[in-house]
């Protein structure tokens, strides 16, 4: 029986592949790393609150350093080729990132999102190349995608499965290694807390494997929305949690469990109320004179519960969460009087109670809001 032999090479596929990779890469030695801001509290605390300000990125959201590592994932798996269209199921953020790689290495982009994805987003990923595929129900991004992919032979990028693996979480300066150098030379350089939300559940995973692997004390907390199954399915732990609803908090929660969401990893949940969150991020704005989206906010109240917390203990130390993207994406849904009515949120209370806490007025009122 003779040798069988199948050479497959392709000299020319192999050239763009190394421009595409070079160009990605380019990009994350341009772009320097995100601020860790502080948060003001009072001095006599001896608690310190940072936000890793992922706004920053050049395509204004955490989700740039997720789309950066799904891009070289797919790229060095051959599974993304010249000509061939990039696919992914998105709440808006990522698809913005996406788009802003495909058109760097010169690919068609499609995003499958929802209907109710706020009109920025789409106008972001409409100006970096890529196309909107909108559905009525947020559960159908999935098929959809998958079935595009088959229907034009391009790539399903399918974050909700990859984004745990894509990033290496030992370092690679990952966001977990970018936080904890920034602390370094601050008061408290192992934070008590690090405050996560999930989408995908990737960050969270990756700070979680960071922390575990670098043998830090630091424990990790997911904050996440009403209407996202990854609270109940974590408690009960139930891989098969569903909801009937999306979330009205964008970015973040899920109507699933995603495969990229790790639950042995994380301390800590949290279910934050949508009012809360986005209650959060008007104090946010009055106190760094920052706007962000409603999910800076669900992490933000969390991280605000657990430093009531620590004071409450009488310890001291830090806690770190993320401005996961900006707010100006957001101007009609979360800083709209109008919306908030037609949604039935009522945040006075919530920012009100923050207001009182942050003045030491009063104590952290978390049950009187419900």
């Amino acid at each position: 029986m003779e040798t069988v032999d199948v050479d497959r090479s392709d000299a020319a596929y192999r050239t763009w592949l190394k421009e595409a990779v070079r160009r990605v890469q380019a990009d994350a030695n341009r772009s320097a790393d995100t601020h860790l801001l502080r948060f003001p509290l009072p001095a006599e605390w001896g608690i310190d609150l940072y936000l890793k300000d992922e706004s920053t990125h050049p395509t204004g959201s955490l989700k740039h350093r997720l789309a950066r590592s799904l891009f070289l994932y797919g790229l060095c798996n051959g599974w993304i080729r010249p000509g061939k269209p990039v696919i992914e199921a998105s709440s808006g953020s990522t698809a913005v990132s996406e788009a802003y790689f495909a058109k760097l290495i010169g690919v068609p982009f499609i995003a499958v999102m929802a209907k109710t994805t706020s009109q920025a987003k789409i106008d972001l990923i409409e100006f970096h190349g890529g196309s909107c595929h909108l559905v009525d129900d947020p559960c159908e991004v999935y098929e959809t995608s998958a079935r595009l992919a088959v229907e034009t032979g391009g790539h399903y990028m399918d974050q909700f499965t990859y984004a745990e693996r894509a990033t290496d979480w030992r370092g690679n300066n990952n966001i977990a290694e970018s936080i904890f150098a920034q602390l370094r030379l601050e008061p408290h350089p192992e934070p008590a807390w690090i405050v996560a939300t999930a989408g995908t559940g990737g960050t969270s995973a990756t700070i979680a494997r960071y922390v575990h692997y670098q043998q830090f004390d630091t424990r990790i907390c997911v904050a996440d929305p009403e209407n996202s199954c990854f609270f109940d399915g974590w408690v009960n732990h139930d891989p098969d949690a569903v909801c009937d609803s999306g979330s009205r908090i964008e970015g973040i929660g899920r109507p699933r469990m995603e495969p990229s969401f790790v639950p042995g990893a994380v301390d800590r949940m949290m279910r934050v109320p949508d009012a809360a969150s986005v209650a959060a991020i008007r104090v946010l704005e009055r106190v760094l004179g920052k706007r962000a989206g409603a999910s800076t906010g669900t992490g933000l109240w969390s991280a605000l519960k657990i430093v009531a917390e620590l004071r409450g203990r009488g310890e001291r130390g830090s806690v770190v969460t993320l401005i996961c993207d900006p707010g100006d994406r957001y101007l009609d849904k979360y800083y709209s009087d109008g919306w908030l009515a037609a949604q039935g949120l009522d945040i006075a209370p919530h920012q009100r109670a923050l207001e009182e806490f942050l003045d030491g007025a009063a104590p952290w009122r978390d049950r009187a809001l419900g």
